[in-house]
C-alpha cells in the first residue's frame, strides 16, 4: 500500500504530521511511503532526511493521486478531496461537527475519512490519541505564556531586599491541557487552585500539589469518552459566581473548558474580568472553538481594564518540534494497530470499536451516525 503525506498549508501552522523516524517506521512494515516535497521545512528538516529514511519525494497532485491512504495533520482543502482515488482513505483532524460541506465532500467523492478527534478514549487508543497529545502540550504553552506576560516572577523569593510572595495561578477546567497547565504552574513556583464541574477529578489535582475548588452545581459529571457535560444555563451562571471570588483573587486564569462538537461555554464573563487587578493574565484555550472569555479575541492579545487577555490560537504550534514528534506518532500508531502484516496492508475493520468511532465517511456515504444525524438535521433545516 501507498501512504501518501500531505504539506500542511493552513496559515501559521509550523507542525507537521510526519517526521522521518516515523517513516522509517512505515517502510519496515512494508508499506510504501511518499511525501510531499517541502513537508519538513517549518522544522527545518530537508527532504533529504525524509528521503534517507525511505520516503519518495512527490508533488501534491500526483502524491493525492497515488496513494492508498493520504495523512494529514489538519482537515484537507475542499478542493483537493477529488484529486484522491476513489476508495483512498483519508487519516487527519476533520472537524466534522462544522465542515459540513468536507465531509459531505468526501463521501460523494467515496474517500474512507479517518476524523483522529472522534478516536474513542480507551485504553487501547490511548497511543492514538491526538487530542490528548496535543492538548497535554498546549497546557504546558498556556503557563508560560502566561509567566512571560505577567509583570512579576512565579516564585517566592526571600531575599535580602525582602520576601516576594507566590503568583497565584487559577485554572479552569482540568482535562490532559488543564493539568498539564497545573503541573507547569507548580514547577514554577505559582500557588496554583483549580476548578472543573467534574468531581472525580478533584484527587488528580491535589496529586499535584494544588487545590481543588469545589461548587455544588447539583448533577454533572463526565461522559463515557471521558469529556465534560454540558452545564445547565442555572449550573453556568452558580459557576461563574463562584469563580468570580478565585478570579478576583488570582495573578494568572487559564481556561481551558470546552464540550466536544459544540461552541466553548462562556465562563469568564466582562464583569468578572473587570474584578480583577490591573496587570493579570488570562490564557483563553478554548478561543478557537468560542471562547470561554467575554473579550478574548483569536490569534490576538487584547486589555480589557488592564487585564490581559491571552487568545493566541495553536498553542502546540509553538512547541512545533515536539507537537510534531507527538502527532506523528499517534498516527503511526493508528496505522500500525489495523496493519495486516502478512499481507502488508490497512485493515479496515468496521466492527472495531475504535474504527466505529472514528470513521466517518465509507462507500459513498455517511457512516457515523452522529455526523449523519447532524448533516442531515441540516438538510432538513
Amino acid at each position: 500500500m501507498k501512504l501518501f503525506i500531505a504539506k500542511e498549508t493552513h496559515p501559521g501552522e509550523t507542525r507537521t504530521p510526519v517526521i522521518p523516524p516515523i517513516v522509517q517506521k512505515w517502510v519496515k512494515l512494508g508499506a510504501t511511503v511518499a511525501v510531499e516535497t517541502g513537508l519538513g521545512e517549518s522544522l527545518g528538516l530537508n527532504d533529504d532526511a525524509y528521503q534517507a529514511a525511505g520516503a519518495e519525494m512527490c508533488g501534491l497532485a500526483e502524491g493525492l493521486a497515488d496513494a492508498d491512504i493520504v495523512l494529514r495533520l489538519r482537515k484537507p482543502p475542499l478542493e483537493t478531496v477529488g484529486a484522491m482515488k476513489p476508495g483512498a482513505l483519508h487519516i487527519s483532524y476533520l472537524d466534522p461537527f462544522n465542515e459540513h460541506a468536507l465531509i459531505r465532500e468526501l463521501a460523494v467523492k467515496h474517500i474512507s475519512a479517518v476524523s483522529l478527534e472522534m478516536i474513542p478514549r480507551t485504553t487501547i487508543a490511548q497511543k492514538m490519541d491526538v487530542i490528548s497529545s496535543q492538548a497535554n502540550l498546549g497546557g504546558y504553552v498556556a503557563v508560560i505564556l502566561a509567566a512571560e506576560r505577567l509583570a512579576k516572577i512565579f516564585p517566592m523569593m526571600t531575599t535580602p531586599a525582602g520576601t516576594i510572595a507566590p503568583a497565584k495561578v487559577f485554572v479552569i477546567g482540568v482535562g490532559v491541557a488543564g493539568l498539564q497547565a497545573i503541573a507547569t504552574a507548580k514547577r514554577l513556583g505559582a500557588l496554583v487552585e483549580a476548578f472543573d464541574t467534574r468531581p472525580v477529578v478533584e484527587d488528580q489535582v491535589k496529586s499535584l500539589g494544588a487545590k481543588f475548588v469545589k461548587v455544588d452545581l447539583g448533577e454533572t459529571g463526565q461522559t463515557k469518552d471521558g469529556y465534560a457535560k454540558a452545564l445547565t444555563p442555572e449550573q453556568l451562571e452558580l459557576q461563574r459566581k463562584a469563580m468570580a471570588k478565585h478570579c478576583a483573587g488570582a495573578d494568572v486564569v487559564i481556561t481551558t473548558a470546552q464540550v466536544f462538537g459544540r461552541k466553548a461555554p462562556v465562563i469568564v464573563t466582562r464583569d468578572m474580568v473587570a474584578g480583577m487587578a490591573p496587570g493579570s493574565v488570562i490564557v483563553d484555550m478554548a478561543v478557537e472553538t468560542g471562547g470561554n472569555v467575554e473579550g478574548s479575541v483569536v490569534n490576538d492579545e487584547v486589555l480589557v481594564n488592564g487585564v490581559r487577555l491571552i487568545g493566541l490560537g495553536n498553542l502546540p504550534g509553538r512547541v512545533a518540534v515536539h507537537a510534531s514528534q507527538m502527532y506523528a506518532s499517534n498516527l503511526y500508531n493508528f496505522v500500525e494497530h489495523f496493519w495486516d502484516k502478512k499481507e502488508s496492508r490497512f485493515v479496515l475493520k468496521h466492527e472495531d470499536e475504535i474504527i466505529k468511532g472514528c470513521l466517518v465517511t465509507h462507500g459513498g456515504e455517511v457512516v457515523n451516525p452522529t455526523i449523519k444525524a447532524l448533516l442531515d438535521a441540516g438538510k432538513e433545516g
